[in-house]
């Protein structure tokens, strides 16, 4: 029996009837219109087959690591590093000729995987970056460092790209303010503290990854923070371009870009991920909101209550401006 407040999604047998009626199975070649804003069902190695050309704009792409690694019935073996990449090597084949000239490619990878996909992918795109970023969760482990970091490969198609660095900075509180002339300098005196909007950096420190408490955890062994994709979408997409993740799992990429006004397709081999995905879709559509990302601003881990205060003296500005020229303000 789960706690009380055990948030975990899951779906009932009905629900799960229900909800893979909409899902859909590719047998044919697809125009855009007919997988945009959906979720598809199979291997992506058969569904590539019938997708269209050029019409990424940007691409997520977090494949199963080289890890053995069960996927609810679907079995991925850890295979020789020459192996991996010529099965990793396949996958970009396929998925390139979907780019626009000037998509976005971002990779996700543990330490191990990250070695054999980096001179796959500096053969095919610009490598701009590498992102690590902390899982906070880990096993410890007696003779070797605990392991707790990802990494995410930031690529572009070419030198014509995308990015909006504005759009991702991070709220830190100031922990030793410095003014000039008696002002702040670069940071902003708030009611619940001094803050100041920081350039991000390729270290992330300030994500959650999905527990229990929290609606969008589910069951999927490697599900991704919504914070986490919500920082590669708005940074290197606009409202209404295409993202695209051929591994969506239990659909994170694909909530986040409902939330944030882009288009979108999933695929995934695993029907019972594909549901997780419509269920949690459905949530997206009522309540747009990010753990983590409140009006428009990225938080520091662990600033819960500071949101909440940020959120409360907004909605108060709101309420006092409306009233500001009116007769009876």
């Amino acid at each position: 029996m789960s706690a009380s407040r055990n948030r975990t999604l899951t779906c009932t047998p009905t629900e799960l009837a229900e909800l893979s009626a909409g899902i859909v199975n590719l047998e044919s070649d697809a125009e855009l219109s007919e997988i945009d804003g959906q979720l598809i069902a199979g291997d992506f190695l058969e569904v590539a087959k019938h997708l269209p050309g050029r019409f990424v704009d940007l691409l997520i792409l977090d494949p199963p690591y080289n890890l053995t690694k069960n996927f609810n019935g679907n079995h991925f073996r850890r295979l020789r590093r020459e192996g991996y990449a010529t099965w990793f090597e396949g996958i970009i084949t396929l998925l390139e000729p979907m780019l626009k000239p000037d998509a976005t490619v971002y990779v996700c990878a543990d330490w191990r995987t990250s070695t054999i996909v980096f001179p796959v992918l500096e053969k095919r795109f610009t490598v701009q970056n590498r992102i690590t970023w902390e899982r906070e969760k880990g096993r410890g482990a007696r003779r070797n460092w605990k392991n707790n970091t990802e990494d995410i490969w930031f690529c572009t198609k070419s030198d014509e790209y995308y990015f909006d660095v504005e759009s991702v900075k991070l709220k830190r509180r100031v922990l030793a303010p410095y003014r000039e002339n008696g002002q702040p300098r670069d940071w902003k005196e708030e009611s619940g503290g001094n803050y100041r909007l920081t350039y991000p950096s390729n270290i992330w420190s300030d994500i959650t990854v999905p527990f229990w408490s929290m609606p969008e955890n589910t069951q999927h062994p490697t599900q991704k923070p919504e914070k986490l994709f919500a920082k590669l979408i708005l940074s290197s997409s606009r409202e209404n371009d295409f993202v695209l993740d051929p591994f969506v799992g239990s659909g994170t990429s694909a909530v986040v870009a409902e939330k944030l006004g882009r288009r979108w397709c999933g695929i995934d081999i695993s029907l019972e991920y594909l549901c997780w995905a419509r269920k949690r879709l459905r949530t997206a559509r009522e309540d747009s909101t990010i753990q983590g990302y409140e009006n428009g601003v990225f938080w520091e881990r662990n600033s819960r209550a500071a949101q909440t205060r940020n959120a409360r003296r907004v909605k108060q500005e709101e309420v006092s401006n409306s009233g500001q020229g009116t007769l009876f303000g």
